[in-house]
């Protein structure tokens, strides 16, 4: 037996409300002392103008409004969509969905009768279908997540149609240009960018968080000789164990400052794990990582056991930099589902490893030069491509779920590869022309544009990364978005603890006549 609800049923009410001219400040009190996300902004006339969310002030701050100054008209979502109290629920979640709203302002007449959150319709998905009539059974949100709000960061955001994303507000292309590993490193999980007195602190800590726990090192060499070894998979277990080795306490018996220098600590050692597996499982000996040299250069002379060249050193950290963070992927999402049940730092990071790792997810730049391969010579290149584009295969290093426009990363990676030079960068500029235009004459109004594996591939290949090493060499890099992840959540945790639409068939069900006798029968022994 179904029940049949309206908004009414549902909604927040009364509704809390704010007047249009109180301070962000004053707002965010009202929202605190009600235990909401939202609230309504009314005029003087009491007529709704606008809704305020948890969101928008924190964005506010982001923004570097003054809280105790602006008032909430600054910010609000004016003229809101609205809901009346006889509305179905249905409709409600078709409009959630559709719109990507978290809260509703719900009418009576002209008055403001209550607010419904989405978290109100999730809790009733159960009782009733709220789907809309020929929709697919995939519950309220869709699939893959996409284009839904599951948090709230300031680690920094990807902006695809803009073609831009952002560490805590700075550019990540400009930090990447202009900036060291560790001042931006300092930036993701600390906060800001260091001044001389932290950048040099923060590196000494760095550098001496390198050493390896006591008995690790022979346990590395053990899981470089596993059969069927991959170096994600050998990560995975290293970070694992030394994690273990280290003590990794739960983050929800730590304090904030504690969980930022473990976060410091484990990262030191990812990329010292990883150089140690790599060279383990070619039959080289490991190398200890200079503790004279910054992170990237330590990165290459740990992996060819040779000092860099400043230039190969600067380019793989310009890399390095790029992908530290980008939003709210699946192994950022994973990490922080970890850490949300208080789990340990160890833990979270074995899980976004285990994510990175599958190959919707971890990219692709040896595949990018993998098809560089195939095409061999650039005359081959329109005809490769041609072939491949309409027989609808993917081309490797094009195309991007978030970005409608260049990738930022790959633009800046261009010019980090033309610096470097070589006849293999040429080939590749020519190969993206090449591509772009053919794409552009068979798929017009679809244009692909190059993402960051493309020209990823060209620099690691440059400074001398082996291929099997190119997604292993992101997920150091991306340890830092984890970590910095891993502590926000820690800071201000909540169980992340989603709910499922049910789509089997209806309950109960009753057992078949006979079935639970028959079943105990067969379990009858003799003696």
């Amino acid at each position: 037996m179904t029940v049949s609800l309206s908004v009414a049923d549902l909604m927040h009410k009364p509704a809390v409300v704010v007047s249009d001219g109180v301070t962000l400040a004053a707002a965010t009190k009202v929202l605190d002392e009600a235990n909401v996300g939202a609230a309504a902004v009314l005029d003087s006339a009491e007529h709704l103008v606008g809704m305020v969310s948890e969101r928008d002030l924190l964005r506010s701050v982001g923004h570097g409004i003054d809280p105790a100054t602006a008032p909430v008209a600054d910010v609000m979502t004016r003229d809101p969509v609205t809901l009346s109290i006889d509305d179905p629920v249905a409709k409600a979640m078709e409009i959630f969905r559709e719109r990507r709203f978290r809260h509703l302002p719900v009418l009576d007449g002209d008055r403001v009768a209550g607010i419904l959150s989405i978290r109100h319709v999730v809790r009733v998905a159960h009782i009733e279908d709220v789907q809309p009539a020929g929709s697919a059974p995939s519950g309220l949100a869709p699939r893959g997540l996409e284009g839904v709000a599951v948090a709230e960061t300031s680690v920094g955001d990807v902006r695809g149609e803009q073609g831009f994303f952002h560490y805590r507000g700075y550019n990540a292309t400009e930090l990447a240009r202009r900036c060291s590993f560790e001042q931006v490193w300092h930036l993701l999980v600390e906060g800001d960018l260091p001044d001389e007195r932290q950048l040099s602190d923060f590196t000494a800590r760095a550098v001496a968080a390198r050493r390896l726990p006591e008995g690790i090192a022979d346990l590395l060499r053990g899981i470089a000789v596993l059969p069927n070894y991959t170096a994600l998979s050998a990560l995975r277990s290293a970070v694992s164990i030394t994690a273990a080795a280290l003590g990794s306490q739960p983050t929800l018996d730590l304090t904030a400052g504690q969980v930022r220098t473990d976060c410091l600590r484990i990262a030191s050692l990812v990329p010292v794990l990883l150089m140690r597996l790599h060279r383990h499982h070619r039959g080289l000996p490991p190398v200890e990582p200079d503790p004279e040299l910054g992170y990237a250069a330590a990165y290459l002379q740990m992996l060819t056991g040779e000092r860099p060249s400043d230039r190969a050193a600067r380019a793989l950290e310009q890399y390095l930099i790029l992908t530290m963070d980008h939003g709210f992927n699946s192994s950022t999402f994973t990490s922080r589902v970890i850490t949300s049940t208080g789990s340990d730092i160890g833990s979270a990071l074995t899980g976004a490893i285990g994510a990175l790792a599958g190959p919707l997810h971890g990219g692709a730049p040896s595949r990018a030069l993998a098809m560089l391969d195939a095409i061999g010579t650039p005359d081959r290149a329109e005809a490769y491509l041609r072939t491949e584009i309409q027989a609808g295969q993917r081309l490797m290093g094009f195309g991007h779920r978030v970005y409608k426009t260049d990738d930022p990363r790959s633009t800046l990676l261009r010019d980090v590869a033309t610096e470097l030079g070589g006849p293999q960068v040429e080939f590749a500029r020519h190969v993206e022309a090449t591509a772009l235009r053919v794409l552009e004459e068979l798929k017009p109004g679809r244009r692909l544009y190059t993402n960051v594996e493309f020209y990823a591939g060209v620099v690691m290949n440059s400074v001398g990364v082996p291929r099997d090493m190119f997604t292993p060499t992101f997920a150091c890099s991306r340890t830092v978005g984890w970590t910095a992840a891993i502590a926000e959540q820690a800071a201000n945790n909540r169980l992340i603890r989603p709910s499922a639409l049910y789509v089997g068939p209806p309950a109960p069900r009753e057992l078949p006549e006979g079935y639970g006798a028959a079943l105990a029968a067969s379990h009858v022994t003799t003696r």
